[in-house]
């Protein structure tokens, strides 16, 4: 007879052997790899080819030219849709369809219009194709054929949107591709564009007003694209107008512009613009991320007017709409640690968020108690970190006490250690962080999956749900089916979080969400 000396080595719980560990994460400690398909998901969810604290931007592109070229190309198309579509991201997206259009020109016309569904998503794509980061420096003729199908079928107010931004300007993109106008009323917009002799005559009615305003600003102010009209001499009234005609997310991302412009001083236009803020069907249509919301929120001057900073929290209560209520016993563990204080978008020369990780993390954790509001929240970094939450402040008030927090190693078992410890019951437990634990670093497994076992020993259907925010292609707790390992920022991931705690997941989780979308 054989007789097991070390107990540990067959450690279980409900018949299912403790996972070795398979990788080492970016901190050097053990770790889950995740399959090629949830990885690139997981990219194409988070990433944004930007430096973060454990990857740099080239180190991205390489991760994700090197699965696209493994991964089938329904996937591709599917994950670019779904980043597009549901994560509202951009540059993944782009680059998704850029490495699709190489492997298969078939899908590649089919995702196109769904991702490309606007002026600068254009851009973006034939910025990727011309940067040769897809393969080849050229678009092709498949891909100039889909740009040059974009500008036929677009209206002018969409060309003069697209009009705005370089690298490339949209300018440069038609002379790249050479559309074929199918009205004079086209060939001279088209010709306006690249600086070329055009019949006055003929431009759109909107380029003519411009062009008036531009000779006598007593004139109305031109419906155009705000970034038209910055370069001129405007009055506070000019802006008003602008105010009152941009888009939601030119006026979310611009108040203290307006507030410097005096429009709020312009009757009338505080109620406006909060009225416009707080809109729900605006909100919807802007597809805006929670995590702007707060970056708005907390950027804007102290002299914006508490009406427009109070619509914002509205608009907040609106856009996380999607946090699921979950019946049991709740539990939320943001990660505070010290690599959470990195942009949560990357650093870029010029362009990096304010919107931090941890901010991401705390506002997760905060929406979620707004709607369970018996949850626990556990933020953790080296050990849990004791913080009072009042589950009937605003998500905006919760989200900045966790965020205030911040510092020390990563330790994504001492919430569950703590749980275990206090033999507490639950039913969900929610982890949101960007996944490198290293304080708890064990030999053969992860100290989640060791404290994640014993929790299991009391509460047999409770559910795990790790939050990833940035790409780094492992886990703590690998996929299983009390495990569910998602990706993103936008209101998707709560979707899939509700999903799962009903039950409602296939076998193969998030994956599985993807591999649904139709091409």
């Amino acid at each position: 007879m054989i007789v097991a000396r070390h107990k540990s080595l067959f450690a279980s719980y409900a018949g299912k052997l403790l996972p070795q560990a398979t990788a080492r994460n970016r901190a050097g400690a053990p770790a889950y790899e995740l399959a090629p398909k949830h990885q690139l998901a997981q990219l194409a969810m988070t990433g944004t080819l930007s430096r973060t604290f454990y990857a740099t931007a080239p180190g991205q592109l390489a991760d994700v030219t090197a699965l696209a070229a493994k991964i089938e190309p329904e996937f591709l198309a599917k994950a670019s849709i779904y980043a597009r579509k549901r994560g509202h991201m951009k540059d993944m997206p782009a680059l998704l369809l850029a490495a699709l259009s190489l492997r298969d020109p078939v899908l590649f016309a089919r995702a196109f219009p769904r991702v490309v569904d606007n002026g600068r998503m254009l851009r973006t794509f034939v910025q990727i194709m011309r940067s040769g980061a897809a393969g080849r420096k050229s678009l092709g003729s498949r891909p100039k054929g889909m740009v040059q199908r974009w500008l036929a079928e677009a209206s002018d107010a969409e060309i003069l949107r697209a009009s705005v931004g370089q690298s490339p300007s949209l300018a440069d993109v038609v002379r790249m591709v050479h559309p074929k106008p199918a009205s004079a009323e086209r060939k001279a917009l088209y010709a306006y564009l690249i600086g070329k002799p055009y019949d006055v005559a003929a431009l759109p009615e909107q380029v003519t007003a411009f062009e008036a305003f531009k000779r006598d600003p007593s004139r109305p102010v031109p419906d155009v694209p705000f970034q038209m009209l910055t370069a001129l001499d405007l009055t506070p009234q000019h802006w008003a107008q602008i105010a009152r005609t941009a888009g939601w997310q030119m006026l979310r991302m611009n108040l203290n512009t307006l507030d410097r412009q005096c429009v709020f001083a312009v009757p009338g236009m505080t109620k406006l613009v909060a009225k416009r803020l707080a809109d729900p069907a605006e909100i919807r249509r802007s597809r805006v991320l929670p995590y702007q919301l707060m970056a708005a929120y907390t950027t804007a001057s102290k002299d914006v007017p508490q009406a427009v900073r109070d619509a914002l929290q509205d608009a907040m209560e609106i856009a996380i709409a999607n946090v699921p209520a979950v019946s049991g016993s709740v539990v939320v563990c943001p990660d505070v640690s010290g690599s959470m204080g990195s942009a949560v978008t990357g650093a870029r020369k010029g362009a990096t968020s304010a919107v931090r990780c941890i901010d991401v993390a705390a506002l997760v954790a905060a929406a979620m108690l707004r709607v369970n509001t018996t949850a626990r929240v556990l933020p953790f970094e080296q050990d849990v970190v004791d913080v009072a939450l009042n589950p009937r402040d605003s998500v905006m008030t919760n989200a900045a006490k966790l965020a205030a927090i911040g510092g020390g190693g990563t330790n994504c078992s001492a919430p569950l250690e703590l749980l275990v410890k206090e033999k507490a019951e639950v039913d969900l437990v929610v982890f949101v962080s960007d996944n490198q634990s290293w304080v708890d670093a064990a030999s053969a497994s992860t100290g989640m999956m060791k404290q994640w076992a014993k929790l299991k020993q009391k509460n047999r259907e409770a559910k795990l749900v790790c939050i990833d925010i940035q790409p780094y292609g492992s886990t703590q707790a690998p996929e299983r089916d009390d495990i569910l390992n998602v990706g993103g920022f936008s209101d998707a991931v709560f979707e899939t979080i509700a999903d799962f705690a009903a039950g409602r997941l296939g076998a193969e989780h998030w994956a599985g969400q993807i591999e649904k979308v139709e091409v």
